[in-house]
């Protein structure tokens, strides 16, 4: 039993659709993506079978020919469903739900699956909370009869909840060790520093000290609702089945949307966060983001291939010295700043239901800060006015790689299915998902480069030996620049 695992969010990920870390290829990928072929003939699968209950809880699932299966419960709530004063929230019942219920104590819990050979695990994330259980092909019934008992009647005894208070704060130093972590949330922070989109998964430490359960069942109340959860299932599934256990076990009610009240779209600011150190010999680390756009925005696919196409470069790793790299920017790099100066850097694209966040993080020496900087800037403009279609056509390789390569268990594929209902309220096919990244061209990213990249507004975070920073206002002025 794995209790309070935490995913920051699909940007931070190589394998959460449509969000994805652009990496260099590896043996075999060319033999791999030539395959997929064009036409979609090479990605069929089993078809997504979906029902939605009365309630509007929608039940989804995929047959795979395997031994296990994965079973959750995908809930569109996150920390963006917070207030300031009750921030951490989600994740203080991601914790809790594994703590007992009225019929099965924690060591009930506990030994139920350790017997049954199962996994049980969840999530927090800004927009969805995932609860979910791999099981043996016969354990289905049981598998969803557990989560549904801990969705819906967890104990939240007080005891668990004083508890729980102290392995979060010593979740949050972890961490807080993990830089790339605290740059990613101080990044939202600074340029959604008006939403509860920028606000941290965790929540503050006086939050932690202080959430009661009695805000713990308000947020279940308000949020745990039928219509915003799908249960999604992979693996050697029968799907009525799976209809016919979720109608049996899962009673959440249905949310008065006449009541609920709107949420106002999250205003992008052009702001700078920085935390400068003077430790000898460390890394400064740096995120320069653009305001992107949602899930289902015409433009996302594109959003994807230009972070494919700026990929990512670690110091020390790769086949290609970076000298020789395809990738333009790992070679602008490597020749114009001096060897060792840059650790690394990547591409990230986080997309959100109504804004999205793209941007590059970069980790240098002090001295390698402005020309890494310069460099990557450069190569952002460079999209709108300089980009190839043989640098499409590789990013949409390494992309599709990516992509499909990644649902290779059936924990994947549940995963997939229920983010994208979530989403986009239906599972995109293999076979139009390609057809929509063939469909992009050099003329594709140019256009949508200048209209999102060039002359932007750009919000930025560092911390450590950052001296030779480049002031915000210098870095706005260069996305006009090329």
């Amino acid at each position: 039993l794995k209790l309070g695992s935490v995913i920051r969010d699909a940007a931070f990920s190589s394998t959460r659709f449509p969000c994805f870390s652009s990496s260099r290829a590896a043996a075999g990928v060319s033999a791999f993506v030539s395959a997929l072929g064009h036409d979609g003939s090479s990605l069929r699968q089993e078809p997504t079978l979906i029902t939605t209950l009365p309630s509007g809880l929608r039940v989804a699932s995929q047959r795979t020919a395997d031994e296990t299966l994965t079973v959750g419960v995908w809930i569109d709530a996150g920390s963006r469903s917070e207030t300031k004063e009750n921030n951490g929230t989600a994740h203080f019942l991601e914790h809790m739900a594994f703590k007992g219920t009225k019929r099965r104590n924690r060591i009930q819990l506990e030994k139920e699956i350790e017997n049954m050979g199962g996994h049980l695990n969840a999530y927090t994330s800004r927009e969805q909370t995932v609860y979910y259980a791999k099981v043996f092909k016969d354990d289905l019934r049981q598998g969803v009869d557990i989560l549904a008992d801990i969705l819906q009647h967890s104990t939240l005894d007080q005891g668990h909840v004083d508890f729980e208070r102290g392995v979060i704060l010593r979740e949050m130093e972890e961490v807080e060790k993990t830089v790339e972590e605290v740059i990613f949330d101080r990044l939202h922070l600074t340029a959604f520093h008006n939403s509860p989109l920028g606000y941290t998964i965790l929540g503050p430490v006086e939050n932690i000290q202080s959430i009661t359960r009695q805000q713990l069942k308000e947020y279940i109340l308000n949020n745990y609702t039928a219509d915003r959860i799908v249960l999604a299932g992979a693996g050697p599934i029968d799907h009525g089945e799976l209809v016919k256990h979720a109608e049996e076990m899962f009673g959440f009610r249905t949310r008065d949307t006449r009541s609920a009240p709107s949420e106002e779209r999250p205003r992008f600011c052009s702001a700078e966060l920085l935390y400068r150190t003077e430790e000898e010999g460390g890394l400064a680390h740096f995120a320069v983001g653009y305001e992107g756009v949602p899930w289902t925005h015409p433009d996302s696919i594109t959003f994807m291939v230009m972070q494919s196409i700026i990929g990512s470069y670690k110091r020390a790793e790769g086949l290609v010295p970076p000298k020789l790299s395809g990738n333009k920017l790992t070679n602008s790099i490597a020749h114009n700043t001096e060897p060792g100066m840059v650790e690394s850097f990547s591409a990230f694209n986080t997309c959100y239901r109504d804004t999205g966040l793209f941007g590059f993080y970069g980790q240098a020496e002090e001295a390698g800060v402005r020309p890494c900087i310069d460099e990557l800037l450069f190569g952002v403009n460079g999209l709108a006015y300089d980009v190839s279609e043989e640098e499409v056509e590789r990013g949409k390789r390494q992309l599709k790689t990516t992509l499909f390569g990644s649902l290779d268990s059936t924990t994947a594929i549940a995963e997939d299915i229920g983010r994208q209902l979530l989403v986009y309220g239906r599972r995109i096919p293999p076979a139009e998902l390609t057809s929509r990244l063939d469909a992009v061209d050099a003329a594709a990213v140019r256009r949508v480069a200048q209209k999102y990249l060039c002359d932007a507004d750009i919000a930025m975070t560092a911390l450590g030996p950052i001296g030779q920073l480049p002031p915000l206002t210098e870095l706005r002025a260069r996305t006009a620049m090329w």
